[in-house]
């Protein structure tokens, strides 16, 4: 898949500059009385052998939400963060050992409202490969890499209705015995939406 780093900046700026706000799909219902939670993730982008992937963490069994999931690095804001790349960047640090300093960030994706009342900032940063993570084993069971062309295949995932007929749940076919599914599956449906590489079915 041949992208440049400038198209997918542009592409995501553009998509934010043309947002009418912040708030992009949300998992539950919002009323004036959810309290919502901060949060942010790092959609780690790289070059496997000349191609773009994107990197994913299984969490353990130990952690006390979303256990054995895949998901990106990332959690919830600390106090004293004042962007959600700081607490991004932060949490991929924690996680899986990745230097600030080693990440480019492009840009901001939508945030995405989850089942557990987390308003969720995706950042998307270009990182180098091969790197030596460091892995936080209370967390992290496992991190590992998707081509963006498998995960641009309209053919490995699907979208049915789910909890009501206004949201929906996004799932991936397993690949290398992973299952890419719920919040993470959409953040990233929506990254390959934003720089328009959904192949059609």
């Amino acid at each position: 898949m041949n992208l440049s780093e400038q198209y997918i900046t542009e592409k995501l700026q553009s998509a934010m500059q043309t947002a009418t706000d912040s708030d992009g799909y949300a998992e539950i219902a919002i009323n004036p009385e959810t309290r919502l939670k901060c949060a942010a993730v790092l959609l780690p982008l790289t070059q496997v052998n000349g191609e773009w992937h994107l990197l994913f963490t299984r969490r353990t069994e130990r952690v006390q939400s979303h256990k054995g999931q895949v998901s990106f690095p990332g959690g919830a804001c600390d106090e004293g963060e004042t962007t959600p790349e700081q607490t991004a960047l932060r949490e991929a640090e924690e996680e899986v050992g990745l230097r600030p300093a080693d990440v480019k960030v492009l840009g901001r994706l939508s945030q995405l409202i989850t089942v557990t009342s987390f308003r969720v900032s995706p950042i998307v940063g270009v990182i180098p490969w091969p790197y030596t993570f460091k892995v936080a084993g209370i967390e992290v069971a496992r991190v590992f890499t998707i081509p963006l062309l498998w995960l641009s295949d309209r053919n490995n995932y699907w979208e049915f209705p789910f909890g009501g007929s206004d949201r929906s749940l996004i799932a991936y076919h397993p690949y290398d015995g992973e299952l890419l599914w719920g919040a993470t599956a959409r953040m990233t449906v929506t990254f390959l939406k934003t720089i328009e590489t959904l192949a059609k079915k």
